[in-house]
């Protein structure tokens, strides 16, 4: 299940954080384990690694034992991260932009999404992205729907002033389409097969996988910039734990759908096709991506939105906030 990716504000109260859902994740280290505080999301992208970390053993393997605490978005951990409370956490695309403002370091990318889409209605005489100047468009501004959306117009020449963009919760969103009440949305799949049981026929006029490879949109694990600084023997730890959790996740795909349903106690049903709206690499790749600057690139690529979206002033070097050599390093030892 897909979760709206709002970017909110970073003063929002940690009043949201909720228990950890994950069984066996305060013993399975050992009396002698080095303990990490980790944050996660209760989604596919978000709980994967880490169910298939429990599952494997990984934790143990590396001598540490994680106290895995649930949020419901990115920015409540980067906060959490800031404060002290918090060592580790996953972030979405459309947070990355508190990493490049240097409120935390990208230790590890993790899956890439592909599952935001620009939609219209078949019939409605838009064709192209290019067609939607001075149309009326649906998007939960500051997530990964506004984020695809900014792309396709930049691509075709135009920018969000060239369109009516009307911001709307994802549900409205859905809501609004099927009822034809705007000419298109910036919206994400699960959500797109909701919409299809009224538009069965809809119109996709872009989609994130258009721009794979020069620019894509990965979630990310972090950590405090001052763990990264201090102990960089323990961040390595924990990517090589992350490094073999994608693996086994990126080979056994519908199995960790089921192994994260398990882990977070939740209906299977509800990540059955997650994993079919993301682009899970193997760590080799990912590695060889990092050394060449095509992630980094992704990042950058990234921040030069938030950019356009106001969120950030400057695109800085993704050398200051994405540790790329750390992350090949862990894979070589």
């Amino acid at each position: 299940m897909r979760r709206p990716r709002t970017l909110v504000s970073a003063l929002a109260a940690l009043a949201v954080l909720l228990p950890a859902a994950a069984c066996g994740s305060s013993s399975e280290g050992g009396p002698e384990a080095k303990s990490v505080r980790f944050g996660y999301i209760a989604d596919f992208s978000g709980a994967a690694a880490l169910a298939a970390a429990d599952k494997q053993g990984l934790w143990a393997k590396q001598g540490l034992e994680p106290d895995l605490k649930v949020f419901t978005n990115g920015p409540l951990q980067i906060q959490a991260l800031g404060s002290g409370d918090l060592d580790f956490g996953y972030i979405g695309s459309g947070a990355t932009w508190l990493a490049a403002s240097g409120k935390a370091k990208i230790i590890a990318p993790n899956m890439l999404g592909q599952a935001d889409r620009v939609i219209t209605y078949p019939g409605s005489g838009v064709t192209s992205i290019k067609e939607l100047k001075g149309k009326k468009v649906g998007v939960p501004e500051g997530t990964s729907g506004d984020m695809i959306l900014e792309l396709a117009l930049k691509e075709a020449g135009l920018s969000g002033k060239d369109v009516q963009k009307v911001n709307m919760d994802p549900s409205t969103v859905v809501t609004a389409f099927s009822a034809k009440q705007i000419d298109a949305a910036a919206i994400w799949y699960p959500l797109i097969d909701t919409i299809k049981k009224n538009v069965p026929d809809l119109v996709e006029l872009t989609k994130s996988e258009d721009y794979y490879p020069k620019l894509s949109f990965p979630s990310s694990f972090v950590a405090r910039n001052e763990l990264v600084a201090d102990d960089a023997a323990t961040v390595t730890k924990v990517v090589k734990v992350l490094q073999e959790a994608n693996d086994w996740v990126a080979g056994h795909a519908a199995e960790a759908e089921t192994l994260t349903a398990t882990f977070l106690k939740a209906p299977p049903q509800q990540f059955k096709g997650a994993s079919a709206v993301t682009k899970i690499l193997p760590t080799p790749e990912l590695v060889k991506l990092a050394k060449d600057g095509t992630a980094g690139g992704w990042y950058k690529g990234l921040a030069d939105l938030f950019v356009t979206m106001g969120k950030l002033q400057d695109s800085p070097d993704p050398s200051t906030y994405f540790t790329a050599d750390l992350y090949a390093s862990a894979s070589a030892g």
